[in-house]
């Protein structure tokens, strides 16, 4: 097994009233999508591992977004932020926290969900397709904007998921 990971540092603050541990499986790496991710003109994606590897400085710092109904993507509702990302075999692994106390009802929504019930779906700029005429868009080359949270059905890659830390 391969490991390459990063993170930010922060102070720890026990009992920090806005800073709800979360980990999660972004993406898979060498693997394709399940189905067309927005963005992707309805082709299935594979995020190769050089590219993940090369790319996972820009996702420390990036912010954790949801969307009422948890169906999908809003940049404008960040409601926590990445701290550590690593490869971890074939799993893109992400740590952070959620802002708790700013968003009370969303972080209550995910504690009682099942920790099968939700997902991640990554955000990325500057992505480069290697055949943008091949079924499947193998991307060699991307930088890391976000992520939100989702329902893991309505996820491109079905594999991710999404838990506050116990």
């Amino acid at each position: 097994m391969r490991l390459d990971a990063m993170a930010v540092k922060f102070p720890r603050v026990l009992g920090h009233p806005n800073r709800v541990d979360f980990e999660g499986v972004l993406t898979l790496v060498d693997a394709a999508s399940d189905r067309a991710p927005a963005g992707a003109r309805g082709h299935r994606v594979l995020l190769t591992r050089a590219a993940a590897e090369a790319a996972l400085p820009s996702l420390l710092g990036m912010g954790v977004d949801y969307r009422p109904g948890w169906d999908g993507h809003d940049a404008k509702r960040k409601i926590g932020l990445i701290t550590e990302a690593g490869v971890v075999g074939r799993r893109l692994k992400v740590r952070g926290y959620l802002y708790g106390r700013d968003f009370p009802e969303e972080t209550e929504t995910i504690r009682s969900s099942s920790p099968e019930v939700m997902g991640m779906s990554y955000e990325l700029a500057d992505a480069q397709v290697a055949d943008m005429r091949e079924e499947i868009w193998r991307l060699t080359r991307a930088t890391f904007t976000g992520a939100a949270i989702l329902l893991r059905d309505k996820a491109a890659y079905r594999a991710t998921s999404f838990r506050l830390a116990s």
